[in-house]
């Protein structure tokens, strides 16, 4: 049996901030004040130091001396840091699913997923929340594939990767309506690939659409700039 702590304020705080931070509620320049937070949520500004402290370590903010707590800018250098190890590791991931499972065996579990089945209904969502909604069931599969993969070390360093790549997702979504139709064709592509044993087609798969999904991303940033 593994056990599971409860997760601290601190990091509930840092989570309720950070889905801010990621849907654009609070927006990049703009400063969080460690005090009306603290009062706003009805907790101490102890924890309320603790989860920025959090949030900048997720890439989120950054925080300066005298000026505190700033939603840190999304720029094209740091997309493309982030693009270019995230890239690799869901590469790994992936190698690892069918280095553990043969695609005969893959088939059969994939198929009473339940995570599959809430990324196909966030796909049909037409509320406001649907971006959102996408995000959450996508990473409800990659949760899936690290209980199937079992690598404490790969999971940990993934879900550090969360916070950031959700941002970047959330932006794509936000101004391409169309991206749920692509990330539709991407998991569809990624269960055939891997029910089929297709490695190299399962890698290509998810480098296609990681380069897409930056390429997306960076369209969008310049088009900020120059607007």
């Amino acid at each position: 049996m593994r056990f599971q702590a409860p997760e601290s304020l601190s990091e509930q705080i840092a989570q309720h901030l950070g889905q801010r931070i990621i849907t654009r509620d609070l927006e990049p320049g703009e400063r969080i004040q460690e005090l009306k937070v603290a009062g706003d949520l009805n907790v101490s500004r102890g924890s309320v130091r603790e989860a920025l402290l959090i949030l900048q370590r997720r890439h989120l903010i950054n925080i300066y001396p005298r000026r505190g707590a700033v939603v840190s800018n999304l720029t094209p250098e740091s997309v493309n840091s982030l693009y270019d190890i995230y890239i690799d590791l869901l590469c790994m991931l992936g190698r690892k699913v069918l280095e553990r499972w043969s695609g005969k065996e893959l088939g059969g579990v994939m198929g009473q997923v339940s995570e599959l089945q809430a990324v196909i209904a966030a796909m049909n969502s037409t509320g406001t929340d649907a971006a959102e909604k996408v995000i959450d069931a996508g990473f409800g599969v990659m949760r899936y594939a690290y209980k199937l993969v079992e690598n404490p070390f790969l999971e940990e360093t993934l879900e550090n990767f969360r916070p950031a790549i959700s941002r970047t997702y959330f932006v794509a979504l936000e101004h391409f309506r169309g991206e749920i139709g692509e990330t539709a064709t991407f998991f569809r592509q990624l269960a055939d690939a891997a029910v089929n044993d297709d490695v190299v087609r399962l890698q290509s798969v998810i480098e296609s659409f990681g380069e897409h999904q930056r390429k997306q991303v960076l369209t969008i940033l310049r088009d900020e700039e120059n607007t």
